[in-house]
């Protein structure tokens, strides 16, 4: 699962760049509780959406230029030097170069050989997110690509992760786990493009726990969210619902089933 104790390779952040910062600030803070607070004038605007006093996500306007709005989920890296050129010779692409963040970490958004963007986030004084794993804040994260083995090879190569295959109504779910983490550190999932009627293109999807998603899903829809796939219980995992921001940037929500003792 996901935690804070954060490891190499595991999500330690996740930020949503969007076209219109103040009204993603209204919806998340309708939706999540989240209060956004300004990183300060040398940010660019960039901020931090917080809970309970907690930072739990970043957040940025960005324009057309830079891509549609949408959530970056990034893994972490002991050197975001050498991940970005381990991510080139396995035949990925660095979208933006390594840099020094006002000496809080190095960053850089990276691209897998589908063309996914994720980030990579090597800490400084700032680890990563303040909650994981609770309501209102990151839980999981599914890739969603083409071809699952070239991804599975790509990010192993890239950041040292494997996959197992387990057991899921219907049939199996290839999960994400750190190098040499096992089943307790599954933090994600890989699912092909083409057995999953909801999903067009490839990407990096985040789910947020909630307390109830079916009233999770009548809040985004009453604060003008899309939602692409409705509050849908899976045997074993939980209640999940697939939805979107007014912008478009899209993620997902799960009201986990207690785990078995």
């Amino acid at each position: 699962m996901l935690t804070t104790r954060f490891v190499n390779g595991a999500p330690n952040w996740i930020d949503v760049g969007t076209s219109d910062i103040d009204g993603a600030i209204s919806f998340y803070d309708g939706l999540f509780g989240w209060r956004f607070q300004s990183a300060g004038p040398d940010a660019g605007g960039y901020g931090f959406f917080q809970l309970d006093g907690r930072t739990v996500a970043g957040a940025m306007q960005t324009g057309p230029e830079q891509g549609p709005p949408s959530w970056t989920v990034y893994f972490q890296s002991p050197d975001a030097e050498a991940t970005a050129k381990a991510a080139e010779q396995a035949h990925g692409s660095v979208l933006v170069q390594p840099m020094d963040v006002m000496g809080e970490g190095h960053m850089a958004i990276l691209a897998d050989k589908a063309s996914v963007p994720f980030g990579i986030w090597q800490p400084g004084r700032t680890k990563g997110v303040d909650a994981a794993n609770e309501p209102g804040a990151l839980s999981w994260v599914e890739l969603y690509t083409p071809d699952m083995a070239a991804a599975a090879w790509f990010y192993h190569e890239t950041l040292g992760l494997e996959t197992a295959a387990v057991p899921f109504p219907g049939g199996t779910y290839t999960c994400v786990n750190p190098a040499g983490g096992g089943e307790d550190s599954m933090f994600g999932g890989i699912v092909s493009l083409a057995d999953d009627p909801a999903e067009d293109t490839p990407y990096w999807l985040p789910y947020f726990e909630v307390t109830d998603a079916e009233a999770t899903v009548a809040k985004t829809r009453e604060l003008g969210g899309t939602i692409r796939v409705p509050a849908t219980p899976i045997e074993g995992v939980g209640t999940i619902a697939k939805l979107a921001d007014p912008y478009g940037a899209r993620f997902a929500v799960i009201k986990s089933a207690p785990q078995q003792t």
